[in-house]
């Protein structure tokens, strides 16, 4: 994942211009040992949570397992139901809603935690990185999306995306890192942007290390690897959730945000910081989410708004304190202008700092951690989009 010299300059070019056989060949050729080391994601018992809450809304979940959707109906009497003491000990924190059950919205976001997994070994799987290039990685894809106005939930979405599809691989290199990152955030914008990103804009924030060819058929390779598995609760979306739960006064819209962006975009900040650290893939987004808000609030809250016992939570409380500790040494982030983004959204788009040099401090804080992989980019190794002045203009 190397930068070509010098910053990218804006050329006119004819996207329908047919290219040269040889550079067709090339790319077939460049984009085939990615297609060989394709496997299919291994088989994983299925789970789902059903709603049990008694009126006092304290009893266990039961977790029931389903069968694989390829296989055929089985008699339900041989699936086994497990019981699991108070993961969450109390009924849905969401207030009554009009529009859905407080509960099954609930519910379904719960579920969306056994469904779509992640793994922080699986960097085990592929012998030739380094975790240090998947925050190099990550760090661009934020840079990438603060320069075209990406929200926040596109940003963490493209991370999920990549780090759910190099759990389904094996010794991916890392010259293909790139086109999977920016191919991750090209499937990411068209979930959640409403004017997504043209293709041929991802493709020229590569600097020629990849163009749309190479993205579209790394799409649908990513896409059949996940089983169009493309919904997942992100850290991001639980952080919203808990904190509209906690600003949440009687007979307000639930849909309408009545937290404070500033004291949102701190939490995002220490979010972003710790996504660099692979060892942010070993805890569940819930808990990730409500980690970062234990450092900003108290754990009754945090308790009150996820249900959460703090056994579940400290362990993730601690691990992230290095990171927290580093960001208080640094200003305290304030809300960006972007020209096209209304003033009461503009929490919401993805911003960027200077996340691995930070990122490099809260590992030196770490006491002991074995085997830490710190993050230090070497001069010139970043790989840095065009400023907003010379991105392409949409048509």
């Amino acid at each position: 994942m190397s930068r070509r010299s010098g910053r990218i300059t804006l050329q006119a070019r004819d996207s329908n211009m047919p290219e040269a056989a040889s550079r067709a060949a090339a790319k077939r050729r460049r984009a085939e040992p990615l297609k060989k080391k394709l496997q299919p994601a291994a088989k994983r018992q299925s789970y789902e949570i059903q709603k049990c809450w008694s009126e006092d809304g304290a009893t266990p979940c039961v977790l029931v397992e389903t069968p694989h959707k390829e296989l055929a109906p089985a008699d339900p009497s041989s699936f086994r139901q497990y019981r699991f003491r108070n993961l969450f000990i109390k009924a849905s924190p969401i207030p009554h809603l009009s529009w859905a059950s407080s509960e099954d919205v609930w519910i379904s976001m719960l579920n969306k935690e056994l469904k779509y997994f992640h793994d922080s070994s699986y960097l085990q799987r592929h012998p030739r990185l380094q975790p240090k290039m998947r925050a190099i990685l990550l760090d661009w894809l934020l840079e990438v999306s603060e320069v075209y106005s990406l929200h926040r939930q596109t940003a963490y979405l493209a991370q999920d995306f990549f780090d759910r599809f190099m759990l389904t691989q094996e010794d991916v290199s890392k010259e293909h890192l790139q086109l999977l990152g920016i191919t991750a955030l090209f499937i990411a914008s068209k979930m959640e942007e409403i004017y997504p990103p043209k293709i041929c804009e991802f493709a020229y924030v590569t600097d020629g290390a990849c163009d749309m060819w190479d993205i579209q058929q790394t799409e649908l390779l990513m896409l059949k690897a996940l089983e169009w598995n493309l919904c997942p609760e992100t850290a991001i979306s639980w952080l919203k959730l808990y904190a509209q739960v906690e600003a949440q006064k009687d007979q307000e819209n639930f849909l309408v945000p009545q937290f404070s962006p500033d004291t949102y975009i701190q939490i995002t900040q220490l979010l972003d910081l710790c996504m660099m650290d692979v060892a942010w893939l070993g805890y569940s987004y819930s808990v990730l989410a409500a980690a970062a808000f234990c450092h900003f609030s108290t754990f009754e809250v945090v308790h009150k708004v996820s249900g959460l016992t703090w056994d579940s939570v400290a362990p993730c409380v601690r691990w992230m304190t290095p990171f927290m500790d580093t960001l208080r040494a640094e200003a305290t982030p304030t809300l960006k202008v972007f020209p096209a983004v209304k003033t009461d959204d503009r929490h919401n788009i993805q911003t960027h700092v200077a996340y691995l040099e930070l990122l490099k401090k809260a590992q030196n804080r770490q006491v002991d951690v074995p085997d830490c992989q710190l993050s230090p980019a070497a001069a010139g190794a970043i790989l840095t989009p065009p400023s907003s002045t010379e991105k392409l203009t949409n048509h």
